[in-house]
């Protein structure tokens, strides 16, 4: 197996992570709702995923809904020491899976305990706050009255640690006034590059960064620079972008996700791909 020490490690608060974890989405069914195909293989591809180094899981109870924490639960519970689960709230899922908002004290407030009976735990390790103003993109609003609501669970100690995901700069800065921020997570990958300079400021000040759709999410990357490239350096497309991501900043922790066990044992070899000067020069100028 991979030696996952090699991507390095960063913080979650007091939290330590290796940089190469496992999002979670895919174990629901399609489009993120409902049970998932195989369930045997899902929880399988959890304990191998573990067993083979990852300490940090991405999840939500809104995958499913319910759906992805309670299979967590099913196949790790009791915890092995030191793995963190990262969860997110700011959404519910519709009987014809939608998504939609959920701000209120009271959806929040629900949500974590939610997350806590699913997932078996006394205190969540990190909770985001999924921003919603826009479901396809960080778009500004304020975010002060739903993450008073999580400080103040925090306070509780029923929240260990709060991030935002799908947010702007000024949001972060906002809410940081608010209570600390231990990471950020938005869409990001080598096609996808509008956190560019936002990744840099994060990195300057300590924040983890998580891409989250970093192979594109519903519809795979697509480029024939990076098709090229991963061929001429015998990994797959897939791989090399992940690669490139790792090396793209040091405050960047991946959360690929899969519900194969071969898929996972790809992305985890991307631990040991360190992709040469010219490789990197090729694959930035995508986005251009």
């Amino acid at each position: 197996m991979p030696n996952l020490e090699k991507p390095g490690i960063f913080t979650l608060g007091d939290r330590s992570v290796k940089r190469l974890g496992y999002g979670a989405m895919q174990l629901a069914g399609k489009g993120v709702f409902g049970p998932p195909g195989d369930r045997t293989e899902a929880l399988a591809v959890l304990r191998d995923a573990i067993e083979s180094g990852v300490d940090h899981i991405d999840t939500s109870d809104f995958y499913g809904p319910h759906v992805t924490n309670q299979i967590i639960r099913e196949a790790l519970h009791p915890y092995p020491g030191g793995i963190t689960i990262v969860t997110k709230v700011g959404a519910t899922r519709g009987p014809d899976a939608s998504w939609n908002p959920a701000f209120s004290k009271e959806a929040l407030t629900q949500a974590v305990h939610d997350n806590l009976r699913n997932l078996g735990l006394d205190v969540l390790h990190v909770v985001n706050l999924r921003a919603m103003f826009d479901v396809h993109g960080p778009a500004e609003g304020s975010l002060e009255e739903p993450l008073s609501v999580l400080a103040d669970l925090q306070r509780q100690g029923l929240i260990q640690h709060i991030g935002l995901s799908n947010v702007t700069a000024r949001q972060i800065a906002d809410g940081r006034r608010i209570t600390d921020i231990v990471c950020v997570q938005n869409q990001y990958n080598v096609a996808h590059r509008g956190d560019d300079a936002l990744i840099e400021q994060l990195a300057a000040e300590g924040t983890a960064y998580v891409p989250f759709f970093p192979l594109g999410g519903f519809s795979p990357l697509q480029s024939s620079t990076l098709s090229a490239v991963a061929a001429r350096l015998g990994h797959t497309p897939m791989q090399t972008a992940l690669a490139w991501l790792l090396q793209r900043a040091p405050n960047i922790l991946l959360i690929p996700g899969t519900s194969s066990r071969l898929h996972l044992r790809e992305n985890l070899a991307v631990a040991d791909i360190v992709l040469p000067a010219d490789a990197v020069a090729e694959l930035d100028a995508i986005a251009d």
